[in-house]
Protein backbone atom coordinates (compact mmCIF):
# COMPACT_ATOMS: atom_id res chain seq x y z
CA UNK A 1 0.00 0.00 0.00
CA UNK A 2 1.27 3.46 -0.92
CA UNK A 3 0.61 6.65 1.05
CA UNK A 4 1.51 10.00 -0.52
CA UNK A 5 2.06 12.80 1.99
CA UNK A 6 1.59 16.31 0.64
CA UNK A 7 3.54 19.27 1.94
CA UNK A 8 3.09 22.98 1.47
CA UNK A 9 5.75 23.63 -1.17
CA UNK A 10 4.65 25.79 -4.07
CA UNK A 11 6.71 23.50 -6.33
CA UNK A 12 4.92 20.22 -5.48
CA UNK A 13 1.94 20.60 -7.85
CA UNK A 14 4.09 22.11 -10.61
CA UNK A 15 6.77 19.43 -10.54
CA UNK A 16 4.43 16.60 -9.53
CA UNK A 17 5.92 15.21 -6.34
CA UNK A 18 4.98 14.48 -2.73
CA UNK A 19 6.75 15.70 0.40
CA UNK A 20 6.99 12.06 1.43
CA UNK A 21 5.84 8.63 0.30
CA UNK A 22 5.31 5.64 2.55
CA UNK A 23 5.32 2.13 1.12
CA UNK A 24 5.07 -0.55 3.78
CA UNK A 25 7.48 0.34 6.55
CA UNK A 26 9.68 2.58 4.36
CA UNK A 27 9.19 6.34 4.22
CA UNK A 28 11.07 8.44 1.68
CA UNK A 29 11.08 12.20 2.26
CA UNK A 30 11.84 14.30 -0.80
CA UNK A 31 14.31 17.16 -0.93
CA UNK A 32 13.27 19.58 1.80
CA UNK A 33 14.39 23.17 2.27
CA UNK A 34 13.68 26.12 4.54
CA UNK A 35 11.19 27.57 2.03
CA UNK A 36 7.82 28.50 3.52
CA UNK A 37 5.68 29.82 0.70
CA UNK A 38 7.53 32.79 -0.74
CA UNK A 39 9.64 33.21 2.42
CA UNK A 40 12.86 31.45 3.42
CA UNK A 41 13.36 30.71 7.10
CA UNK A 42 16.85 31.76 8.20
CA UNK A 43 17.77 33.53 5.00
CA UNK A 44 21.58 33.61 4.79
CA UNK A 45 21.96 31.32 7.86
CA UNK A 46 23.03 27.75 7.05
CA UNK A 47 22.35 26.48 10.57
CA UNK A 48 18.80 27.90 10.77
CA UNK A 49 17.93 26.68 7.28
CA UNK A 50 19.12 23.18 8.16
CA UNK A 51 17.05 23.20 11.36
CA UNK A 52 13.98 24.40 9.46
CA UNK A 53 14.35 21.70 6.81
CA UNK A 54 14.73 19.01 9.47
CA UNK A 55 11.64 20.28 11.29
CA UNK A 56 9.65 19.98 8.06
CA UNK A 57 11.02 16.47 7.56
CA UNK A 58 9.95 15.56 11.11
CA UNK A 59 6.39 16.73 10.36
CA UNK A 60 6.25 14.71 7.15
CA UNK A 61 7.53 11.64 8.98
CA UNK A 62 4.90 12.07 11.70
CA UNK A 63 2.15 12.22 9.07
CA UNK A 64 3.50 8.93 7.68
CA UNK A 65 3.55 7.33 11.15
CA UNK A 66 7.31 7.60 11.61
CA UNK A 67 9.67 9.62 13.79
CA UNK A 68 13.17 11.00 13.42
CA UNK A 69 14.35 7.90 15.32
CA UNK A 70 13.28 5.81 12.32
CA UNK A 71 15.59 7.70 9.93
CA UNK A 72 18.32 5.50 8.47
CA UNK A 73 19.73 7.87 5.82
CA UNK A 74 19.98 11.58 5.14
CA UNK A 75 21.35 13.38 2.10
CA UNK A 76 22.31 17.05 2.36
CA UNK A 77 22.80 19.12 -0.75
CA UNK A 78 24.55 22.36 0.16
CA UNK A 79 25.52 25.38 -1.90
CA UNK A 80 28.72 26.14 0.06
CA UNK A 81 30.58 23.14 1.50
CA UNK A 82 32.94 25.47 3.40
CA UNK A 83 29.98 26.01 5.78
CA UNK A 84 29.78 22.27 6.54
CA UNK A 85 30.09 22.85 10.29
CA UNK A 86 26.92 24.97 10.36
CA UNK A 87 24.91 22.35 8.46
CA UNK A 88 26.55 19.57 10.45
CA UNK A 89 25.86 21.17 13.84
CA UNK A 90 22.13 21.37 13.13
CA UNK A 91 22.09 17.81 11.76
CA UNK A 92 24.07 16.59 14.78
CA UNK A 93 21.69 18.18 17.27
CA UNK A 94 18.83 16.15 15.79
CA UNK A 95 20.63 12.91 14.92
CA UNK A 96 23.46 12.70 17.49
CA UNK A 97 22.04 9.57 19.13
CA UNK A 98 20.16 8.19 16.11
CA UNK A 99 23.21 8.30 13.83
CA UNK A 100 21.79 7.55 10.37
CA UNK A 101 24.14 7.24 7.45
CA UNK A 102 24.56 10.70 5.97
CA UNK A 103 25.86 12.34 2.83
CA UNK A 104 26.71 16.01 2.34
CA UNK A 105 27.62 17.23 -1.13
CA UNK A 106 28.05 20.65 -2.63
CA UNK A 107 25.80 21.56 -5.53
CA UNK A 108 25.97 24.52 -7.87
CA UNK A 109 22.53 25.88 -6.93
CA UNK A 110 19.11 25.03 -5.52
CA UNK A 111 15.71 26.03 -6.94
CA UNK A 112 15.81 29.44 -5.16
CA UNK A 113 19.09 31.34 -4.78
CA UNK A 114 18.23 32.15 -1.13
CA UNK A 115 18.28 28.46 -0.22
CA UNK A 116 21.53 27.08 1.15
CA UNK A 117 20.60 23.45 1.91
CA UNK A 118 18.18 20.77 0.76
CA UNK A 119 17.80 17.53 2.71
CA UNK A 120 16.33 14.13 1.82
CA UNK A 121 15.60 11.41 4.37
CA UNK A 122 14.80 7.72 4.37
CA UNK A 123 13.09 6.13 7.36
CA UNK A 124 12.23 2.53 8.17
CA UNK A 125 9.43 2.27 10.70
CA UNK A 126 10.25 -0.23 13.39
CA UNK A 127 13.73 -0.69 11.93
Amino acid sequence: MRQNIAGSSTWEPIVGYSRAVRVGSVVEVSGTTAAQGDAVIGEGDAYLQTKAALETIAKALATAGATLSDVVRTRMFVTDISRWEEYGRAHGEIFRDIRPVATMVEVKALIDSRLLVEIEATAVIGG
